[in-house]
Order: C-alpha cells, then structure tokens, then sequence
C-alpha cells in the first residue's frame, strides 16, 4: 500500500518542526565561536590573545573533523531508520555537547583536563552537526513539492543563519545589559552553553512527533541495503559534485560569517561590540536572501545562481577583503561584508536541494550528509584558524587568494554540472 501523500498543512508543519530543530542545534554549534573571544582564556595559559584564538579555533576545527563521522554514522541511520529518527538522536548529542561545556572548570581550576573535556564536547557537537546537515537537508527537500522544492528547502540555511544570530543575540544582551566585561570573561560566556542544552533537549521530544517523508517510506530497498558506502559508491560522480560544490560555498560562508568577527576586531580593528553588532546586522539581512534566492532557484533553475556565486566570488572577494581589513567606518564594513554575502547566497540557498537531488532515495542522506561532511571539515572547518596563522605569521593577505582559489575550483563545477532542478531524482509528488 502506498503512503498517502501529505497534506499541504502537514508538509509547513513538518518543515517548521524539521527547520526549529536545526536551529537549536546551529545555535549550540555557533555559539562556541560567538563566545570564543570570551572564553578562550578559561581553558588555555594566558598568552597572546591571537595564540589563544588559535588553540580555541583548533578545537573548532576538529569538530569539524568529526563531522564526516556524524555524516556516515547518521546518514546510515537515516537512510535505513528514517529521517526522523535521526534527527532526533542528532540533537541530543548537541545537547550532551553544550552541557560539558557548560559546566567544565576553568585551566586554572582543573589544568590540562579542561582544554581536554572542551575537545570531547566539540566532537560530540561535531558529530551531531555531522549527522543533522545531511538528514535536514534530504527531509526538507523531500518535504517540500517539486515545484518549491528551493524556497522551501532554503529555510535550512535560514535556521542555521538564525541559530548564529541567536547566539549573537545572547552574547549582545549579556555584553551590553546583564554582565560587565569581566563578569562574561570569568563565568558569563558558561550560560549561552547552558541555555543550550535546554533547548536542544525541547526540540527532542518536538522532533519526535515529525511526519517521516514519502520518499523513505516508499523505499523498496530492503533496510539492510540502504545507506551503506557499498551502494554510496555505485554514485562517484553525484559524491565527488557535493564534494567539488561545497569547497568554494564553505570557505566563503566561514570566512564572511564564523570569522568576520574576529576579523573586524584583529585586523580591522573594531572593538569587540561594534564587531558583534556589525555582524548581526550582516548575518540578519543575509538570512533574509535565502527563501528569495531559493525561490529564484525554482524560477531560473540551480546552476545559474551557482555560477554566478562562482564568478562574482573569484572576482570580488581579494577586493572586497582587502577594503575590510583598511576600513574604520562600521557602515562601511556592513557594505562590504553584504557584497559578500549576496554574492554567497547564491550557494547558501541552493546547496541542500541540489545535492539532495543528486541521489535516490536509499542512500540520499548518506550521500548529501557524509562527502559534504568531508569538504566542509578539509575546508570550511580549517578557514578560520588558517586565516588566524597567516595573520599571526604576518600573511593575511595570503587567506584573501586561499578563499577566491576555493571559489575559483567550485566554479569549474559549476560550469560543467546538470542543472538538478530538471535532472532531480527525488521523486515527483
């Protein structure tokens, strides 16, 4: 028998439910990165302030190492369990994460074993990440119509934007409303991680009461066969397209949203509150692009809106970098760092649906989730503490040509891909 196709009302539901979930779990992710100027302190000898921006960012990075774990480990259990399920084991692992951090002492406190316990947390956090991208990304899509397949499934970037302006958000109100400087720097940066662990344990029980996708539940395959690097492999190109598709668009997300807040504070020169609201109010207009960048995308097709990332971004970015790093002026560097965000867009919107609609259903979040894991922990996950070591060596113009290479090799993709949007193998509801 098959499944009853679902209702327009159950799919907005389900795509919400879905979309909240991935929010807390970004939020959890992102605010180790809004707080790391905080609390990089706490868990490592006091030195130059850029040396232990990089110990902080180097445990940021090998969480994103663990990802391509999260993405094989999850995208199995997805493809032979159910997106639902998945997703919601995928958020207790963040909430276990935060919690850690949440309540770990201090270097002072307790020495070599806090930076340890920081690094255990980070890759739990890291494989709940790993493991939520791919499944979202196959659950929206296949939520979603055909026909608004790209605005809808452009909401996982709009919740993952949104989880990062939450904990900006948290990190504004403590900074300017409940905490002094020194009140966040000793114990304050502990409650984003608290609050947390809270929401992600709330969004639990909410994802288990989601609708699981026609897609899964019309799969013949029998479960044993789904999901499995056997069957990943009888589909090189489709994995080595997310792989080639997610170098440039990580490099370049990373690089003008994660680490633009140190940047306007290291280079640039900006305190640490003018770098915080400058990058909210950045990062609210840029989540606000995405729904109308997909819906493009449903309009015009994929690939023009990939190619035009790709040529705007290996042109642009050294120029407008550049600019950034000279400037004084905060409405000057809102300006720059929205050029770059439009620009990006073009990638952010689209990247879940187009290689959601590489693969068949039985290994799809498999196929999304574990060689984009790959790309974006090689890539994405190393931007910042690169850009931080080219700085500290006095090289920070060297990062500038890295990001517009990365966006350059995604461009050649772009050029010689199928557009996905009439090549798609999800199926037609």
């Amino acid at each position: 028998m098959q499944p009853q196709t679902p209702t327009t009302a159950h799919r907005i539901k389900s795509i919400i439910g879905g979309s909240l979930g991935n929010l807390v779990e970004w939020y959890d992710w992102y605010a180790y990165t809004a707080f790391s100027l905080c609390f990089s302190a706490a868990f490592f000898p006091t030195g130059n302030q850029t040396a232990q921006l990089l110990n902080t960012s180097g445990i940021f990075a090998i969480g994103f190492l663990m990802r391509p774990i999260g993405g094989w480990l999850m995208g199995t259990y997805a493809d032979r369990k159910g997106r639902k399920t998945a997703l919601t084991f995928s958020v207790l692992l963040m909430s276990v994460g935060s919690l850690m951090i949440a309540i770990v002492p201090g270097y002072k406190q307790i020495g070599i074993i806090a930076p340890i316990v920081l690094l255990i947390a980070r890759m739990l956090q890291g494989l709940s990440v790993g493991g939520e991208y791919g499944t979202s990304a196959t659950y929206l899509s296949e939520m979603a119509t055909k026909k608004h397949r790209g605005f809808y499934s452009s909401f996982q970037y709009v919740t993952l934007i949104m989880g990062q302006l939450i904990a900006l958000a948290v990190l504004i109100s403590l900074q300017r409303i409940f905490l002094t400087e020194q009140q966040l720097h000793q114990w304050g940066w502990r409650i984003p991680f608290g609050v947390g662990a809270i929401l992600a344990i709330t969004v639990m029980y909410l994802r288990r009461s989601l609708q699981e996708s026609a897609s899964f539940k019309q799969e013949a395959e029998p479960a044993a066969k789904r999901g499995t690097i056997k069957a990943l492999a009888e589909h090189p190109r489709a994995v080595l397209t997310v792989m080639g598709l997610t170098v440039g668009g990580s490099v370049a997300f990373y690089t003008f949203t994660t680490y633009m807040q140190k940047f306007l504070v290291i280079t640039s020169g900006f305190s640490k509150n003018s770098a915080t609201l400058i990058s909210t109010l950045t990062l609210v207009v840029f989540m606000l692009l995405q729904p109308a960048f997909g819906l493009l995308s449903d309009k015009i097709g994929r690939k023009p809106l990939l190619i035009g990332f790709g040529v705007l971004g290996t042109i642009c970015t050294i120029p407008i970098l550049t600019a950034l790093g000279a400037t004084k002026d905060v409405w000057v560097a809102f300006a720059l760092i929205m050029c770059a965000l439009i620009i990006t867009s073009g990638y952010t919107a689209i990247n879940a649906v187009v290689k959601a609609e590489l693969f068949p259903a039985n290994i799809r979040a498999l196929g999304v989730g574990f060689p984009y894991a790959i790309a974006v922990s090689l890539f994405g996950g190393t931007a910042e503490p690169l850009a931080l070591s080219f700085k500290n060596n006095g090289h920070q113009e060297w990062f500038y040509w890295y990001v517009t290479g990365c966006i350059a090799l995604s461009l050649l993709l772009y050029l010689t891909m199928k557009d996905t949007k009439k090549h798609s193998k999800i199926e037609t509801e």
